[in-house]
């Protein structure tokens, strides 16, 4: 088990619209990806060891959603808007690829008026929901998280109970449960999907998942690589790959991008010829995680000597390097962060703020008023790919005229090192499980 930080920084991004569609031959559900922001602050999320996923069945339907950069609450994560029961009740989770686990805050409240709308899931409300139970199989499924007590040997009939941890003592805990989730499309259309397994949490305690870095969310949506997730759950319907785009929260007016289960045929027309593939490898440690390989790392151009055994995942299963959408900030391995720091350093001309700004290692002043030109930083990964994300996803505004290199060290020595959402903004990526491959590309994530 390895603990990440949802750590958040203070700046504004751009809220998108949920919208679907639906067409005869594909169908194309959006839901909104909400990016949240807030101080940086290191609360970890526990991340969970997934089972070995299931076998998917080879579809060609899409269902396709709409992602959207929630900053009117205030923290650093992307938000899917899911719809929930039997009158359907519109949610936000955090979209987390770092984890399996999808769970909403749940209340079993019959007289409701004290829960402001839309802010946890009423369960007795939902004609359609249904606790699993403790000796069903699909309980066995959140090994290594079913709460201590899940089966009660004197009731007969004993919920299933899971218990999920966090790092710095956060905690949901609650039932493991089937509920019929739904998907409003732009033909007025409705999709929906019965049997769909989540957590309703009715305990949720920490500052994890109720302070600040969580306003907004109603819950988590576990998109790892674990059968109970939600890409593995939809996966046995659409395909067994999954791609996004989190779109950058300076751009104005914020394009629509899109979270997509499945394989679509003509979303992304004349992107296949240029988007870059990188083997997506394996830990039995952490099967959760989406792992790749990084080989060397260049800041303009020049090779950092970096010890590749920084990036290896050892036979204890520790190190390596996972793409998280969970995670706002890039965590690197101290090594690692400290030799591309340094080259930072070395380069960046510009002044120091007047004060320091708390959770980095480096930030200047821009208040000349010029454009602002940072070094390039680029990642050569295993399979001959090469990520260049622009300036702007390492380096960002965290006051006004104060610009900051968005990486910090991580704060596990066994822990692996994570690509955060911040460095993801503006590609694509698309999660091949098949193929075991991500694939990224700058083109192809803004739909007109």
């Amino acid at each position: 088990m390895f603990s990440l930080s949802l750590s958040s920084l203070s700046f504004l991004l751009p809220i998108l619209i949920y919208a679907a569609v639906a067409t005869a031959s594909t169908q194309f559900i959006k839901l909104p990806l909400l990016h949240k922001t807030q101080h940086p602050n290191q609360n970890s999320f526990s991340r969970s060891h997934p089972h070995p996923h299931p076998h998917h069945h080879r579809h060609r339907q899409t269902l396709k959603s709409p992602v959207i950069s929630g900053a009117f609450a205030g923290s650093g994560q992307y938000f899917i808007s899911l719809h929930i029961g039997s009158p359907p009740q519109p949610l936000l989770l955090v979209a987390d690829t770092g984890s399996d686990l999808i769970w909403v805050k749940c209340s079993a409240c019959r007289n409701c008026s004290l829960h402001s709308p839309r802010s946890t899931f009423l369960s007795r409300h939902s004609s359609s929901f249904y606790p699993h139970h403790c000796f069903q199989s699909t309980c066995r499924n959140l090994v290594p998280h079913p709460h201590p007590n899940t089966c009660n040997h004197t009731k007969l009939h004993s919920p299933c109970r899971y218990e999920y941890s966090y790092a710095d003592g956060s905690l949901t805990s609650g039932f493991f449960s089937q509920e019929i989730i739904t998907f409003n499309t732009t033909t007025a259309q409705q999709l929906q999907f019965k049997d769909f397994n989540f957590g309703c949490g009715f305990h949720n305690s920490g500052p994890s998942i109720t302070g600040g870095s969580f306003n907004g969310a109603n819950g988590v949506m576990g998109l790892g690589r674990g059968p109970i997730s939600f890409s593995s759950q939809l996966g046995r319907r659409f395909g067994n790959k999954f791609s996004y785009c989190l779109m950058d929260y300076t751009l104005s007016p914020p394009p629509t991008s899109f979270l997509v289960i499945g394989s679509e045929q003509n979303d992304v027309v004349g992107v296949n010829s240029k988007i870059n593939f990188t083997p997506l490898l394996m830990n039995p440690i952490s099967p959760t995680f989406y792992y790749i390989g990084i080989k060397s790392v260049y800041v303009d151009d020049v090779k950092l000597r970096i010890n590749p055994s920084v990036w290896s995942i050892d036979e204890l299963g520790n190190g390596g390097t996972i793409i998280d959408s969970g995670t706002t900030l890039t965590l690197l391995a101290e090594p690692a962060y400290r030799e591309i720091l340094t080259a930072f350093k070395r380069r960046v001309k510009l002044p120091s703020p007047a004060e320091p700004i708390l959770g980095f290692d480096l930030c200047v002043n821009v208040s000349g008023g010029l454009s602002t030109s940072y070094p390039k930083l680029s990642f050569e990964l295993v399979g001959g790919s090469v990520f260049r994300p622009p300036q702007g996803n390492y380096f960002i505004e965290t006051s006004d005229l104060v610009e900051c290199l968005a990486m910090q060290p991580i704060n596990q020595e066994s822990g692996p090192s994570v690509i955060g959402n911040l460095m993801q903004q503006g590609f694509l990526f698309e999660f091949d499980r098949d193929r075991s491959r991500l694939g990224f590309s700058r083109h192809g994530c803004a739909i007109p």
